[in-house]
């Protein structure tokens, strides 16, 4: 199962991304845990200034905007 972790406020973008990560695990079909990180302390431990960020198995692989769904496919399926 894949660790993942939305990091942001929870605006429409981290929504949107979780939602994303979602899609791209059911066409893929991956098990994957989905984390909503909203703490500001612990978004700024994984290094992120700019959010939505997504973290994968403890990697952050994106900061800052909507990543492009097939870099997401790519992340959860890799």
């Amino acid at each position: 199962m894949k660790s993942i972790k939305v990091l942001g406020p929870g605006c429409k973008r981290c929504e949107t991304v979780s939602q994303m990560v979602s899609d791209a695990a059911a066409r893929l079909g991956v098990e994957v845990s989905v984390e909503k990180v909203s703490d500001y302390a612990e978004i700024a431990g994984f290094g992120i200034v700019s959010t939505p960020g997504l973290v994968v198995d403890g990697k952050v692989v994106h900061a800052g905007g909507l990543p492009k769904p097939e870099d997401v496919a790519r992340w959860i399926g890799g």
